[in-house]
């Protein structure tokens, strides 16, 4: 049995999640550009961007499965299901959610930082060039944070579903 703030907490953090995922979702999805001579660019054409979207979107999925039994769970204190499986899906469901949040933020931040390097290194780019991509740099860091807020949610669950998982008794032989 679990305190009502604790369980209020749990049920904020997967809010947290959810809306930061979404966020995360909406800035790399609309992240459409195009240069002067018409040519385009879009989050797709960078397979991390195209990594960060998609694991934003399973970690949504998640949090809107899970929220219903979040809210059930803050309300009532008690599980909607009382057969164990619940508090073992919590468990291994914020722990890959999590490791799959962290190897998005590193794609994520990695293509940034070094795409942005990489252009500042390479000078002779017209200024509608670096600019453009500076913009899709700029959403791609933000959304990379955003992404980060979400992985700080999940690992604070993971820890919570970790001391709420039913505890098993030793085998006496």
């Amino acid at each position: 049995m679990v305190t009502k703030s604790l369980a209020n907490s749990m049920l904020a953090l997967r809010i947290v999640a959810l809306a930061t995922s979404a966020a995360t979702m909406a800035l790399l999805v609309t992240d459409n550009y195009t240069f002067q001579n018409g040519a385009e660019l879009k989050y797709q054409d960078f397979n991390s961007y195209s990594l960060v979207v998609a694991i934003a979107a399973i970690s949504c999925a998640y949090c809107i499965v899970q929220l219903p039994f979040s809210i059930y769970y803050a309300m009532r204190q008690k599980r909607l299901i009382n057969n164990g499986f619940l508090p073992e899906f919590d468990f291994y469901g914020d722990k890959v959610i999590s490791l799959c949040l962290g190897v998005a933020i590193g794609s994520g931040f990695a293509l940034s930082v070094e795409l942005k390097k990489f252009i500042e290194d390479h000078g002779k780019a017209s200024d509608d060039f670096k600019g453009t991509y500076n913009k899709i740099l700029i959403r791609g860091f933000i959304s990379s944070a955003f992404l980060l807020v979400t992985f700080f949610s999940m690992a604070f669950l993971s820890f919570i579903s970790s001391n709420n998982r039913p505890r098993k008794q030793p085998n006496p032989y």
